[in-house]
């Protein structure tokens, strides 16, 4: 697995994730779930619900690195705590990073050792 960092982010390139070819079926609905929860985010940021912000990246936090995308992890723990701080600004900027990610994200998935 790849850690994902704020360089990578920013530039535009391809992020390579290697991961287990048994989760691959799974992998496509793992992303759109993804894209709704930046859908539900953005609303919620509307309506000031930032509960509903705080729990939605409590789940990405959890489910980022069971399905090895540590860099989903690490944007939801920045979602759950900038919705904790009421902050809209982290919130959207996380949001972005995480939309950037999705778009440029290539995994490559890997056979392990039986």
């Amino acid at each position: 697995m790849q850690k994902y960092n704020d360089t990578a982010s920013n530039s535009g390139e391809k992020i390579v994730v290697h991961i287990d070819a048994d989760i691959e079926e799974l992998i496509p609905g793992f992303f759109q779930n993804r894209r709704e929860d930046i859908k539900s985010i953005l609303t919620a940021l509307d309506n000031g619900d930032y509960e509903t912000i705080r729990i939605l990246g409590h789940s990405m936090r959890g489910t980022g690195g069971g399905y090895g995308f540590a860099a989903i992890t690490d944007i939801g723990h920045s979602i759950e705590q900038a919705a904790k701080n009421r902050n809209p600004l982290e919130i959207n900027k996380k949001i972005n990073e995480l939309s950037s990610y999705l778009e440029r994200v290539e995994v490559v998935f890997e056979v392990t050792g039986q």
